[in-house]
């Protein structure tokens, strides 16, 4: 069995085909089991955030497992075969574990260093283990990944550029305010999810004096302006209902819009009402870091708004560590790569080694009941001395082998050594069967479909 990962991110896909592909809190389970259903998965866990969407699958056949994920996330999105491959990446076996451990370190975020993913890697991990579609090989792959993060940010530099994409679009919000003349004091935020709280947070931080949460949920949205106000005494925050929206705006400097919800929240006509109440001179700056977009594009176009949005921070400076950082974090991958694929090696072969004493036990029984019916007149305690015997040299001479196979099974083709001692002692096909290792390959998805 081995890990097959389809994505698409910020990297490789515009807003547009990510916002078609996203797949949300509610309905990450039912595309796992949707995906679960073909017979060439047995384990799948889904990452969703505003900038990549991923699946992790556990397989024992790699082109009907691709087939499977290209026909649940077409009757998903709606998108082709063609349309998604476009721009979809596909990694096997060592590839997804080092692309997984990749972006938990946040070098493949679109702020780099940005420590946000790791909450997400582990929501969507406990998703998964929370319905059942997790077993031992994703449950160790996201745990090692988890560590990954861990180590590269507690070891290196790399969070010095910024701590989320919210924390670059606020920046620009604000250059954009101090250049026609404006201050950041009143902010809005659409949505009290994690993102939500992660803006509120970091307004406060900014030192906005007031900041109004918008949810279609008022307790949620109180909760959250409770929570902000306790925390950052000085700031007056509340929350109200998707109702209070257009009023909400006409009085803010800026709106981080972080909804969950699918579709337009925000309509050009909002916007425009909103401009007609507004007082202040300077621009309404809407920093929408939706996925899908929260705020119809077209709103960009009103005069009175500044729209920032995830295309818009693409390519940001603020969005790049340190080269000697990045490096740090790369090392830290490739060493936790390489104790994991060791690991997994060591684990694959056990069936073989235990196969193997296995039928060394059934030769020693074997031959201690014939040799019992040859010399009866034995005693009781002569034949235990004899078992004893036996088993003590069967173990000598197998404890050398097994432990060296061990060591040779976490080397790069290690598996050679397991397949030998199966050719040898003709150990059962099940016990092959599961250790067989998987060809270590990185293959990327082309337009026809085919990798």
């Amino acid at each position: 069995m081995s890990v097959l990962l389809f994505g698409v991110s910020h990297r490789s896909a515009p807003v547009g085909v990510l916002e078609r592909l996203a797949i949300s809190e509610h309905d990450r389970p039912k595309i796992v089991d949707r995906l679960l259903v073909a017979p060439t998965m047995s384990e799948a866990m889904v990452v969703s955030t505003c900038n990549r969407i991923e699946i992790y699958a556990v397989v024992d056949a790699f082109h009907p497992a691709l087939e499977a994920v290209g026909q649940v996330l077409g009757e998903h999105s709606g998108l082709t075969i063609n349309e998604m491959t476009a721009h979809a990446y596909v990694r096997y076996s060592e590839a997804a574990a080092e692309h997984l451990f990749t972006v938990a370190a946040g070098l493949d975020s679109l702020v780099v260093g940005e420590q946000q993913i790791l909450g997400q890697i582990r929501g969507a991990y406990a998703s998964a283990d929370a319905h059942r579609t997790a077993g031992r090989v994703l449950h160790e792959l996201a745990q090692q990944a988890l560590r990954v993060g861990k180590r590269v940010h507690s070891e290196t530099g790399i969070d010095r550029a910024g701590a989320s994409v919210v924390s670059v679009a606020l920046h620009r919000a604000r250059s954009v305010l101090t250049a026609s003349g404006g201050e950041l004091r009143r902010g809005v935020v659409l949505g009290a999810g994690a993102m939500g709280g992660l803006s509120a947070v970091h307004l406060a931080r900014e030192g906005v004096q007031e900041i109004t949460i918008v949810n279609r949920s008022i307790d949620k949205a109180q909760r959250l302006a409770d929570n902000v106000a306790a925390n950052h005494p000085g700031i007056t925050a509340f929350g109200v209902g998707i109702d209070g929206l257009t009023h909400a705006m006409a009085g803010a400097d800026v709106m981080m819009t972080c909804s969950g919800s699918v579709g337009s929240v925000v309509s050009v006509a909002e916007v425009h009402h909103a401009l007609a109440a507004r007082t202040a001179a300077t621009p309404l700056v809407i920093c929408d870091l939706g996925l899908p977009r929260n705020v119809d594009p077209a709103a960009g176009r009103l005069p009175g708004v500044e729209l920032i949005d995830i295309e818009g921070l693409r390519g940001d400076s603020e969005t790049q560590a340190a080269e000697d950082d990045i490096r740090g974090a790369r090392a830290i991958v490739a060493a936790e790569l390489a104790d994991y694929l060791a690991a997994q090696r060591r684990a694959e072969v056990t069936p073989t080694v235990t196969a193997l004493r296995q039928r060394a036990s059934e030769v020693v029984e074997a031959e201690i009941l014939r040799l019992e019916s040859r010399l009866p007149e034995m005693s009781e305690e002569e034949r235990d001395e004899v078992a004893k015997t036996v088993r003590r040299v069967v173990d000598k001479l197998l404890h050398a082998p097994t432990v060296r196979v061990k060591q040779l099974a976490a080397t790069a083709g290690g598996d050679q050594y397991a397949e030998a001692l199966r050719e040898l002692f003709e150990l059962r096909p099940g016990a092959a069967e599961s250790v067989s290792a998987p060809e270590v390959e990185a293959l990327v998805l082309k337009q026809d479909g085919h990798p």
